[in-house]
């Protein structure tokens, strides 16, 4: 067996039926996904709230924020929370699965009503820098603290240069959110991919990714500039079959776990766990187990500041025994057991 650090899942919209942006989003469901999570070997994550009326954000920041009052071990487990949108490319592609209809301009009155609503728990906003204002909010987000990352963009090359300038620190899911065919160069992609100043979160679920993909991306960041996210939205971890979804509307999982829109191949989120995506990345490219656990755990708990996913004393016991397959068998959160196979 293994005893490894829970791993720590900057993006997450759901899983197992449960949706962080349901419309009837409640506490207890937000508790139910952490502990289907732990469940999985995710200890920390990050709620991810993506494009909607403002007042159906807010609504959920203040359900999820209800959430961590009413349990310290839920508490405990969700650390910050990801806006992904509402400030993206409206271009098909970069759009992504995001509703076209709610896309609008950055904010920043709109962003202190998040955190109004929230208790201050907003630490990652993604938005597409080419939008009007969005240096601006950029700027300001960086001087509160708040992550800006870069993500569903069309932008130019010195677009994106003029994000990093004004204080952009990531790139959402790097490869994906973007157009099926661009420019061979220059393009969004290796600006990115070369600002140092970016460290670059990817999805290694077999399906966002090729491992060649993943692997020359990878290379060209650094190990400690990139991390892993799941992107896992509430089909994940259901049977497959043809669902209907308040993200994405109708949506189909495949026999092999790939969410789609139907009747396409526009990938609608993932179905996979940050586990699973760690398994794939060791079985399928030449990452190490030890890098790929560091990609999914002290990378992204560096990025939030905090101690977490290191196996040190002192450091927080949020820690996983696994298979060496890695099937998690135990999970404590903050030395307290929760799951036990």
């Amino acid at each position: 067996m293994l005893v490894l650090p829970g791993l720590v899942d900057l993006q997450v919209n759901g899983y197992c039926g449960h949706d962080f942006n349901a419309d009837d989003l409640t506490t207890g469901d937000v508790a139910a996904l952490v502990r289907e999570l732990w469940k999985r070997g995710t200890t920390t994550l990050c709620p991810t709230i993506i494009t909607a009326p403002e007042d159906k954000i807010t609504r959920n920041l203040r359900v999820i924020a209800a959430a961590r009052e009413a349990d310290p071990l839920v508490g405990h487990a969700i650390a910050a929370v990801h806006v992904e949108g509402p400030y993206l490319s409206p271009e098909d592609g970069p759009r992504g699965a995001h509703d076209a209809a709610h896309l609008r301009d950055p904010d920043l009155a709109e962003f202190g009503r998040w955190q109004e609503a929230s208790g201050g728990l907003v630490r990652i906003v993604t938005l597409a820098p080419e939008r009007p204002g969005a240096l601006d909010y950029i700027a300001e987000l960086a001087r509160r603290g708040v992550i800006a990352s870069i993500g569903h963009t069309a932008a130019t090359p010195a677009e994106i240069e003029a994000a990093v300038r004004a204080g952009a620190r990531l790139s959402t899911h790097l490869g994906n959110g973007a157009h099926a065919l661009i420019r061979r160069h220059p393009n969004y992609l290796w600006t990115q991919l070369a600002a140092d100043a970016l460290t670059a979160t990817f999805i290694a679920d077999g399906h966002h990714l090729p491992a060649d993909t993943f692997t020359a991306m990878l290379r060209a960041k650094g190990i400690g500039r990139a991390l892993l996210v799941s992107d896992s939205v509430a089909l994940a971890g259901c049977a497959p079959g043809d669902y209907t979804t308040p993200v994405g509307g109708r949506i189909t999982v495949g026999e092999d776990g790939r969410v789609t829109l139907p009747g396409g191949e526009l990938l609608a989120g993932s179905g996979s766990s940050l586990i699973e995506c760690v398994a794939w990345a060791v079985a399928r490219t030449e990452v190490e187990l030890g890098t790929a656990v560091r990609l999914a755990a002290a990378n992204p708990a560096r990025l939030l500041r905090t101690a977490r996913g290191r196996l040190e004393p002192g450091a927080p016991a949020d820690l996983i025994v696994t298979t060496p397959d890695l099937s998690v068998l135990r999970t404590f959160v903050n030395g307290v057991p929760v799951h036990d196979a």
